[in-house]
């Protein structure tokens, strides 16, 4: 089991204690998780400025001396993106013309990551953009969280570390101690995210809804490949937008026989009606990670929210000391 599933938050990294090179900021996208991320490393988050002109431009200053310094700066671009992203490459910026030695940008959920490629003619490759922007604000290194597509690492023409948040729902589901698990694919594309997430739980077997996608947000199921009847199916996925997708899945799931359904996926966008649909009875509980924060009214009783602060927290450890990051996840 990785080392960041099963630290406690309070059990600071003794190699980091007077290490004064390393410095860690973050945005107002995920404040609460670059604080437990900093509690894990045993030092605090920097100073900032970070204030709106009146026409909603982001003005931000960095309130202490990083000459020299290993910045990592955390910034989920989730909803409003655009304000997120645009804040995210000034902080780049600013790190950049106070002279720290090193920028990563920590990314726990990466925006506009669906258009990774060209599906019609006249389409703008929106991830590429997005990496092409950063670079030239000025980051070194990115560190991000279960990009939509493994490909997206290669946009970037500077280091990009791919971290995932399964090992932190695994080790919910495992504590459960389900029976009679079969793990499910929500699609074709999301296939080798399944065969994985199978594998670390006992070899579990391996089920995959076929769909049609008619329009964007919107998925028609048509069969289950596999077989799932008196079984307890685990769908996974990276993302939770609309709901609409994993929702389906779950219909004809229990149409096939399958006696309860768990949903798990990283990130946790919830645009509307994602709460109303996820509530709904169909699951016995969604798993998701807080790589997003989740607000109060988006809550039911049926979510389950797991952190990622250890396995960050971790993650920039090993960056920084220049140790193995793959490892983690063998």
């Amino acid at each position: 089991m990785i080392r960041s599933a099963t630290l406690p938050l309070q059990t600071p990294l003794p190699s980091l204690g007077d290490n004064n090179r390393l410095k860690l900021f973050s945005g107002s996208a995920n404040v609460e998780l670059a604080r437990e991320v900093a509690r894990y490393l045993g030092i605090d988050l920097g100073p900032m400025v970070r204030k709106r002109f009146a026409d909603g431009e982001v003005y931000i200053q960095i309130q202490e001396s990083i000459r020299g310094c290993d910045v990592y700066l955390i910034q989920p671009t989730c909803y409003p993106v655009n304000d997120h992203l645009m804040e995210l490459l000034i902080m780049i910026d600013a790190c950049r013309r106070a002279s720290a030695r090193q920028i990563t940008a920590v990314i726990p959920y990466y925006g506009y990551a669906r258009a990774d490629r060209k599906t019609a003619g006249r389409e703008s490759i929106t991830a590429k953009l997005v990496a092409n922007l950063m670079t030239k604000a000025g980051a070194n290194r990115v560190l991000a969280m279960d990009l939509h597509s493994a490909q997206i690492q290669g946009y970037f023409d500077i280091p990009c570390d791919h971290v995932y948040g399964s090992p932190v729902v695994i080790d919910y589901i495992a504590s459960k101690k389900l029976s009679d698990i079969v793990v499910v694919s929500p699609d074709v594309g999301g296939v080798a995210r399944a065969r994985a997430f199978a594998k670390k739980l006992d070899d579990a077997p391996l089920a995959i809804i076929d769909k049609r996608r008619q329009a964007h947000n919107v998925a028609e199921v048509m069969n289950v490949i596999g077989d799932v009847a008196g079984k307890t199916a685990v769908l996974v996925d990276d993302m939770i937008d609309t709901a609409g997708t994993i929702c389906e899945g779950a219909r004809i799931l229990k149409q096939e026989g399958a006696r309860q359904v768990y949903a798990c996926a990283t990130h946790a966008v919830f645009s509307p009606p994602a709460v109303e649909r996820l509530s709904s009875g169909l699951f016995e509980e969604v798993i998701i990670t807080n790589t997003i924060p989740m607000m109060d009214t988006r809550r039911f009783p049926q979510l389950r929210v797991l952190s990622v602060a250890n396995l960050l927290g971790e993650t920039i450890w090993r960056i920084h000391e220049e140790s193995s990051v793959s490892i983690m996840f063998r």
